[in-house]
């Protein structure tokens, strides 16, 4: 069984800053409602969150391009619906 390690405060400064978001994004507010609708518990659902951020991060950074919320294929999905 492989262990679980990872960096701890990496993990918390990002669950905090995905629990930020959720106030701040309609995008990040909607996966976690999605989440919170499919019975996650809050703590579950900032995690979902999080690692949705981290798929955007990631793109970023190898694309070496800053976020922009304009071009943002989830969010431009949810504001045209």
């Amino acid at each position: 069984m492989a262990s679980r390690v990872c960096d701890k405060q990496l993990r918390s400064a990002l669950v905090d800053f995905a629990q930020d978001s959720v106030k701040a994004s309609p995008w990040a507010r909607d996966i976690y409602d999605r989440a919170r609708s499919r019975g996650c518990r809050h703590p579950h659902a900032v995690r979902i969150v999080a690692r949705a951020w981290v798929r955007v991060i990631w793109r970023c950074w190898t694309q070496g391009v800053p976020y922009d919320p304009t071009i943002h294929g989830g969010l431009n999905k949810l504001v045209a619906a």
